[in-house]
């Protein structure tokens, strides 16, 4: 066979429905996909493409393909800055000119190994046929094994072609292990575990902070055990916001810097605080202003580097997440801690109070708040939300409420305009069931032109537009710049009005611009009915902040 059909039958033999990928890359491999039965999605950039597999490959927690040619891996790798963070397992796969053209000036010639040290967890080169069956194995075993994240191969051929159309003899091993994350469950051991369970029995206040490891562990089941037999109250990440439905009664809500101030309170009053799958960096911690320093730590991971990482006396449990947890469940003592459990809910519904003025409200131009008390009302009961970045994560994450365990929620780690890329490739990987994306016009304005990408394969996202023409996120800290001075601060943070409905019917797309919070919900079920590519044009107002985090009082 050629290297070309190799790389295609190994990515259908791991289960991959669709490839996205930016022109001119290993045609000869995408040919062969055709026979397949691979979907092949073209995009408008490799940013965009590469967001797309980022979101199939978060949705389905499995490895995703994408590609581009020599001068495309600059932007390939900038874009996969956002599966590092948010440890996606996204394949890579580049052309690059082959050995004979390199140090000679050649058209686009560039070393690309550098632009994917910071961003792959393992980079290859192909400069041979011969190499392909191993480095390609390779590259998904690395992708899926121990912490998942994004791999690179770089494939000989300006276009990838001289390995595409070279012959080779080799055989296509499915190796399902590898088609998924986690890979493999590593059980930790007996002690760690006799640890951990020993200070959880003895905590009076004991809290678990879920982050994004857990929900790649598929963990949610083993929580929601081990959290109703043990009277213990969960926190989470925004990336695990939905590993609790949101009236559970143990749900805590979301913890940090994009927060609820009924989870930051929770942290702050815990004597214990078990991560499971979680980072202990400034975002989930408040800037290290949670939990309280005389607190216990327990750490819960499957990379044993981040044990202890910034907590250095935590107790730390190497192993799969779902794994610990069982474990976990068979060692506690049951225990009811109704006190406790009483006053997270007191937090919770105070909370719950004071946020449902804003979500409630009728103003002109609509609160961001009400609009995602109208996403949460009208959200499919087996819908995936995937927010932005910036406040599309704060809003969502902290004001749509996820009701029922078969939504799902997925967001930006740290790039602006991934979500509506990333929310073609989970339509991709989740053909039935409906995707929503939440976006503001600065992030939307990134990736516009993917509108025709979704029109031309059907891939029919209702795309809400929190349109307050500007990047509202920065306003306090320009009016902080500014410390009372005149000038122009719009200037730097501020667009014109953009009407997104009509561009999205210039794209053949559905498209309505919404002025009063009680049109949100007609606009969405007239989304939803007319099969195409839908984006909803929220006016929102252009003065609205996000809460700023609770914070502990100095001192306490």
């Amino acid at each position: 066979m050629t290297g070309g059909r190799f790389i295609a039958e190994t990515i259908k033999a791991k289960g991959i429905s669709h490839v996205f990928f930016m022109d001119a890359v290993l045609r000869r491999a995408l040919t062969e996909m055709e026979d397949l039965g691979i979907k092949r999605i073209l995009g408008h950039s490799e940013k965009g493409i590469a967001y797309m597999a980022d979101g199939y490959a978060r949705a389905l927690r499995r490895p995703a393909v994408c590609m581009a040619q020599s001068v495309g891996a600059a932007n390939l790798a900038a874009a996969l800055q956002e599966s590092w963070f948010a440890y996606a397992p996204v394949v890579a796969l580049t052309g690059r000119h082959a050995p004979n053209y390199q140090y000679r000036n050649a058209y686009q010639e560039l070393p690309h190994e550098p632009l994917y040290a910071s961003v792959t967890k393992f980079r290859g080169r192909v400069d041979d046929v011969a190499q392909l069956p191993h480095l390609l194995r390779q590259a998904f075993r690395e992708a899926t094994t121990g912490t998942s994240r994004p791999v690179h191969l770089d494939i000989t051929g300006y276009t990838g072609d001289i390995v595409g159309a070279a012959e080779l003899t080799a055989s296509i091993f499915p190796e399902e292990t590898f088609a998924k994350v986690p890979a493999f469950r590593p059980s930790p051991d007996a002690e760690s575990i006799s640890r951990a369970a020993a200070a959880i029995a003895a905590s009076e206040r004991p809290v678990i902070l879920a982050g994004a490891g857990l929900m790649m562990s598929g963990a949610e089941n083993a929580l929601k055990a081990l959290v109703e037999h043990h009277g213990i109250p969960v926190v989470m990440s925004l990336d695990a916001k939905h590993a609790l439905p949101e009236f559970h009664p143990q749900n805590g809500g979301v913890a940090g810097t994009y927060s609820r101030s009924c989870a930051n309170r929770t942290l702050h009053d815990a004597d214990l605080v078990v991560f499971v799958g979680s980072d202990t960096g400034d975002m989930i911690t408040n800037h290290w202003k949670l939990p309280r320093p005389e607190a216990q730590i327990v750490q819960i991971d499957i990379d044993p580097a981040e044990l202890g990482r910034n907590f250095p006396d935590a107790i730390g449990v190497h192993g799969d997440p779902k794994a610990a947890l069982e474990r976990l469940e068979l060692e506690l003592p049951s225990r009811a801690r109704a006190g406790w459990l009483r006053k997270v809910a007191d937090y919770v519904a105070e909370w719950r109070a004071e946020a449902e003025i804003a979500r409630s409200s009728e103003a002109t131009p609509i609160r961001p708040e009400r609009l995602c008390r109208e996403i949460s009302d009208w959200l499919p009961k087996n819908a995936m939300l995937v927010a932005d970045t910036g406040y599309a994560s704060h809003w969502s994450g902290t004001l749509v409420y996820l009701t029922d365990p078969a939504q799902g929620y997925l967001r930006a780690a740290g790039s602006l305009g991934w979500a509506f890329p990333a929310s073609l490739g989970v339509q991709c990987a989740m053909p039935d069931r409906p995707v929503v994306c939440l976006t503001g016009d600065g992030g939307f304005m990134y990736h516009l032109p993917e509108l025709e990408t979704a029109r031309r394969y059907g891939l029919n996202v209702i795309t809400i537009v929190n349109n307050n023409h500007c990047l509202g996120q920065g306003r306090r800290n320009i009016d902080m710049a500014y410390e009372g001075r005149k000038g122009n601060k719009e200037e730097i943070f501020a667009y014109r009005d953009t009407d997104f409905a009509q561009i999205a019917r210039d794209f053949d797309c559905f498209g309505v611009r919404v002025e009063k919070p009680g049109d949100l919900a007609k606009a969405l079920d007239d989304a939803r009915r007319s099969g195409k590519p839908a984006v909803i044009d929220v006016v929102t107002e252009f003065e609205a902040l996000a809460p700023l985090p609770w914070t502990p009082p100095s001192g306490s």
